[in-house]
Parts: structure tokens; C-alpha cells; sequence
């Protein structure tokens, strides 16, 4: 569904990705997890070309991701994006958000793309909140609206940017139900995750990124129960038991 070749990407003299090689095959969760600054969310925003980069292969069923051709246009319908800061539009109801898309990109009929939106919110549990703003909602709230949005697409796949990392944790586990409930409907899923559990429960694939590179990449069960590089055994020790 999305393979990655030698992939290169710099932000002027630093180079952020140092050649990555990899798949998601159709049906599969797949986690990036690693460090801050080690290029997870640089690689997830190359997917959809929200960056561009400068060297190797990104294909979506086998087309070529390049953030200035014209293609991007049907690789964006396709891959829906999930961010961790919701970004919602503040002037539209929950409603409205989720309908924006398939009415404005997809030139769906309105009574269809209300029916369908109506139905996402409730899937992600906000049935009773669709005329709400988002200023009246729970950051948990806003990020399930944010993945309703998404599903409105009718995406083949979804590209998720730490989803719960701008939450309370409180709000997190709401949040990760959902994620949850599309895994096992077998939604394919990129998702950049700091939750080690998570990506436990429901990883097809783990990547783990240092510096640039994939240090380690596996099941779910070979990289986070039993890693074998030392930079994969120092990180997980790190972040689930912190000092």
C-alpha cells in the first residue's frame, strides 16, 4: 500500500532522513516510534507530499508521491491526515468540519456527505455533539471529530501525527478506542505514536527511527518485546519506565 525507497529529505544543510526503506502493506497498523527529532512525523508529512524530499521512492499503490505534480491531488484523497494539534476549522460545527472535504474536494452531494458525516460522528461516539464548535469541545473530543473527518474521505489509508500527544491524559484513551475499533476493521494506518502500549495491542509493524535511520523494524511483539538493537533496548526502557 505505501513503500518507501532510500528516502532522503534535509531542511538545508540538515539532513533529516538518511535513506529509509520500508512497507505498509493494505490492511496493516504500522507504528514509527522514536525519539524526538529523529524524523517520524518528517517522514509521515513526505507520504502526502506536506514535504517534500529529495532523494529515493515514496509510492502509494504504486504511484510516486511528488508534492509538485499533479497526482498529489488524488494521493491526498486517498491518504487522509490525522494531525496532533486537531486543526480543525474553528467557524464550523463538528458537522461541517467532517463534511468540508467530501463537499469541496470530492464534489459528493450534500444530503450523501451529511448522511455519511452524521454517521462517523457517531462511530467515533459524538453523535450527540455534531452542531457543537470547536471551542465547546474536550481536546479528546476534537481529535475523534479530526478522525471522523478523515474516514469521511473514504480513504485507503490514514496517516495519524502523534494523535494523542496534544492531550490530557485523561483524554487519550478515548481517542486510542477509536484507533483501536479501525484496526481491527483493518483500516490501513501509518501512525507516529509515543503510546508503547498501543502500538502493542494493535502494531501489524513497529518502526523504530534514530537519527535519521531505521535502527529496527519488526512486529510488534519482535521490536518492542524483544528488540535487539541497544539504541531500540535503551529508548523503550526510557520511555516506559522514566526516571
Amino acid at each position: 500500500m505505501i513503500r518507501f525507497e532510500n528516502v532522503h529529505k534535509s531542511f538545508g544543510h540538515i539532513e533529516v532522513l538518511k535513506g529509509i526503506d520500508g512497507e505498509v502493506e493494505k490492511g496493516q497498523v504500522a507504528c514509527l516510534i522514536g525519539a524526538s527529532g529523529s524524523g517520524k512525523s518528517t517522514l509521515l508529512r513526505c507520504v502526502n507530499g506536506l514535504e517534500d524530499y529529495q532523494q529515493g521512492r515514496i509510492l502509494v499503490d504504486d504511484q510516486l508521491v511528488d508534492a509538485h505534480a499533479a497526482s498529489i491531488h488524488d494521493i491526498r484523497t486517498r491518504v487522509a491526515m490525522v494531525f496532533q494539534r486537531f486543526n480543525l476549522f474553528p467557524h464550523m460545527t463538528a458537522l461541517e468540519n467532517v463534511m468540508e472535504g467530501p463537499l469541496h474536494v470530492l464534489g459528493e452531494p450534500r444530503a450523501e456527505v451529511r448522511e455519511r458525516a452524521e454517521e462517523h460522528l457517531t462511530r467515533v461516539g459524538l453523535a450527540d455533539r455534531v452542531n457543537s464548535y470547536p471551542s465547546a469541545l474536550s481536546g479528546g473530543q476534537q481529535q475523534r471529530v479530526a478522525i471522523a473527518r478523515a474516514l469521511a474521505m473514504r480513504p485507503d489509508a490514514i496517516l495519524l501525527d502523534e494523535p494523542t500527544s496534544a492531550l490530557d491524559p485523561e483524554m487519550v484513551g478515548e481517542v486510542l478506542t477509536v484507533l483501536r475499533d479501525l484496526a481491527e476493521e483493518r483500516m490501513t494506518m501509518l501512525v507516529v505514536t509515543h503510546e508503547i502500549q498501543f502500538a502493542r495491542e494493535v502494531a501489524s509493524s513497529v518502526f523504530f527511527l534514530d537519527k535519521g535511520l531505521i535502527a529496527e523494524h519488526g512486529s510488534a511483539e519482535e521490536v518492542l518485546t524483544r528488540p535487539q538493537n541497544a539504541r531500540t533496548q535503551d529508548f523503550l526502557r526510557r520511555v516506559t519506565h522514566p526516571v
